[in-house]
């Protein structure tokens, strides 16, 4: 895959997506939507877990603002961020998010567009758009309202309060706090411990996870397709012979 924005490594079980801009502290702008998109046309082809990470001691710092401030309404419409915030969080296997140094805007809608965040201690998210004149308008509206709870979302979203790690740890945002130097090392383990279990039955529990309202109906449909495969006889056999040795 052919990119300018993103560093790209692919492994036989996850895919490792770099933002690197890094004379614009990896500003979202539309090749970096473009690459991403084909990012998630490679996972949505071929599952694997995802972990997005930023160059240089930034995860991005917002959308391109000289790009934004040349969208008008069609471009709004179109949705260009949140389409693929929105694929990205639709994808078939877990992502993670490695986020050291600021997370802003666009950024922190990525962010929190994953299924798990870790972060350094010099970790900062917020969105400030509507100091721009505009709003968070790529998930973070709702997005962050469902991770932190409604009351830390509008202090984010209507007051400009920024979350550090420590802020994000305790509120549940990110699941972690590590050193900038392990965090990768982290983010790694945690998709280790991912990969371990068979690869349906997390692709099953995600779908099943971010279905809206959640009903009973699709935890049987769900645990129905698991029960008839050959990973589930295959794992509950092997935990059997290890209990009778």
């Amino acid at each position: 895959m052919s990119t300018t924005t993103l560093r790209i490594e692919e492994l036989d079980d996850r895919v490792v997506v770099t933002l690197s801009r890094p004379s614009a502290r990896n500003a979202m702008n539309a090749a970096m939507v473009g690459e991403l998109h084909d990012v998630c046309a490679a996972l949505e082809e071929r599952p694997r877990l995802l972990l997005l990470t930023g160059d240089g001691g930034t995860f991005a710092a917002g959308a391109d603002i000289g790009e934004l401030r040349e969208r008008g309404r069609d471009q709004a419409l179109r949705g260009i961020n949140s389409r693929v915030f929105d694929r990205i969080a639709r994808l078939p296997m877990p992502t993670v998010a490695a986020v050291d140094g600021y997370a802003l805007g666009g950024g922190a809608e990525l962010a929190y567009a994953c299924d798990v965040r870790l972060a350094s201690p010099s970790a900062v998210f917020g969105n400030p758009e509507p100091g721009l004149g505009i709003l968070a308008a790529a998930g973070a509206c709702w997005r962050l309202r469902e991770l932190v709870g409604a009351s830390v979302a509008k202090q984010v979203l209507l007051a400009g309060k920024r979350l550090d790690a420590e802020d994000a740890l305790r509120f549940g945002l990110v699941a972690e706090v590590a050193p900038a130097g392990e965090l990768l090392k982290r983010a790694h383990a945690l998709l280790d411990r991912m990969a371990r279990s068979g690869a349906l039955a997390l692709r099953l529990t995600k779908l099943v996870a971010d279905a809206p309202g959640g009903h009973p109906i699709a935890d049987d449909l769900a645990q129905a397709i698991l029960f008839e495969s050959a990973d589930k006889r295959d794992r509950m056999d092997a935990f059997l012979a290890g209990g009778r040795s």
